[in-house]
C-alpha cells in the first residue's frame, strides 16, 4: 500500500508501517502540484490542517481508500465530496487532548500575568521597564470563573486544570454532560449569553460550524465582563477578529490568547500591535510527543481499514 503524506510528519512516527510504502516530501509540505503527481498511486492519503483536500485531488487519486487528518479539526477537507465517492474521512483527536489543554492554559497565564509583553519590554535596549510592588501587575486566576464554549475532551481537560488552580467553571455545549461529569469538575452548565456575562475568562474548545461562526463577535464581546480574557485554540473563524481588535485597543478585554485565526496564516495587521494579546503559531497539538502519538493514531486508522474494523477507525463522514 502506499501512505502519501501531504506534510513531511516525524518518520519514527511510521516505523511500525515499513510493509507499506510511506511517501513524504522532504521539505515541510509537497506543493499542490507535486502532490497532483503523486495522488494516482496513493491508497491512503494523511493530510494536516493547513492542506485543503479538494474533491479535484480526489479525482485524481483512483485509488485512495481512506483520508486520514492528521489533527482533530477537518473542515480543510472536502467532506461532502469524500462522502459521495464513499471515501472515509478520519481525524486523530484523542492525542492532542493533553498539549492542547496545555497550551490554553498556558495562554490564560501569559495574559494574566503579562509575560509576552514584560519580556519584550526587558528585552528592549535601553529598557526603562520599573521594578516595584505596584508595577506591572497581572490579574491572578486563582478564584476567578472559567467559561468554557465547548466542553468536549479538550475543553473538559482544560477545566481539569482549572478547577485544581481553584476556579469556578461555567460551561456550554451541544449536549449537557451528565451530573456526575460536571460534579467531577465542578463545572455548572449555561447558556451562551450567561457564559459570556459570567466568565472572568473565556476558552473556545468547539468545533467549526456554521453556527460557531463568529460565535465571538461584536454583541458577545459586548456583554463580557470588563477587563474579561479571551482564550482561543478553537478554530479562528470562530472570533470576529475585527471585532475583537476593537475590544482589544478600547482595553474593554485585559487581554487575549490566540492560537488560531480567522484568515490563517495571515493575522489582521492591528493584532502586532497589541500588547494585550498573546499570539502563536497555531501549535496548540505542537509538542513532538503529540506529533509521534498523532502518527500512531494515523497508523492505527489504515490498520483498521485494511482489516476490515471500520467500527474501530475514528470516521467523520459516517
Amino acid at each position: 500500500m502506499v501512505i502519501l503524506l501531504t506534510t513531511n510528519l516525524p518518520k519514527q512516527g511510521f516505523t511500525e508501517m515499513s510493509e507499506h510504502t510511506v511517501v513524504m516530501p522532504e521539505k515541510h509540505k509537497f506543493t499542490p502540484e507535486e502532490l497532483m503527481e503523486l495522488l494516482p498511486d496513493a491508497d491512503f492519503l494523511i493530510s494536516t490542517f493547513d492542506y485543503k483536500v479538494t474533491d479535484e485531488m480526489m479525482e485524481m487519486a483512483k485509488n485512495l481508500k481512506a483520508i486520514i487528518n492528521f489533527g482533530v479539526g477537518f473542515n480543510n477537507v472536502d467532506i461532502a465530496a469524500a462522502k459521495r465517492r464513499g471515501i472515509p474521512v478520519t481525524n486523530t483527536p484523542i492525542p492532542v487532548i493533553e498539549p492542547t489543554a496545555e497550551h490554553a492554559f498556558t495562554l490564560m497565564l501569559a495574559v494574566s500575568h503579562r509575560v509576552a509583553e514584560l519580556d519584550r519590554r526587558m528585552r528592549e535596549p535601553n529598557s526603562d521597564i520599573e521594578f516595584g510592588v505596584m508595577m506591572n501587575l497581572g490579574v491572578a486566576i486563582y478564584g476567578k470563573t472559567l467559561g468554557i464554549i465547548g466542553m468536549g475532551n479538550i475543553g473538559s481537560a482544560v477545566a481539569r486544570r482549572a478547577a485544581a488552580c481553584g476556579m469556578k467553571i461555567l460551561y456550554n455545549k451541544r449536549h449537557r454532560l451528565d451530573p456526575d461529569v460536571e460534579h467531577q469538575y465542578n463545572a455548572t452548565y449555561v447558556d451562551v449569553e450567561t457564559l459570556l456575562k459570567e466568565s472572568d475568562y473565556v476558552s473556545l474548545h468547539c468545533p467549526y460550524t456554521p453556527e460557531t461562526h463568529h460565535i465571538i463577535d461584536e454583541h458577545a464581546l459586548s456583554i463580557m465582563r470588563d477587563n474579561a480574557i479571551l482564550i482561543n485554540t478553537a478554530r479562528g473563524a470562530c472570533v470576529d477578529e475585527a471585532a475583537l481588535v476593537r475590544a482589544l485597543q478600547s482595553r474593554k478585554l485585559f487581554g487575549a490568547g490566540l492560537d488560531v485565526y480567522e484568515f490563517e496564516p495571515r493575522l489582521t495587521p492591528e493584532l502586532y500591535k497589541l500588547n494585550n494579546v498573546v499570539l502563536s503559531p497555531h501549535i496548540g497539538t505542537g509538542t513532538i510527543d503529540a506529533r509521534i502519538e498523532m502518527c500512531h493514531n494515523c497508523n492505527r486508522n489504515i490498520n483498521h481499514f485494511l482489516a476490515g474494523e471500520l467500527d474501530k477507525m475514528e470516521i467523520v463522514n459516517r
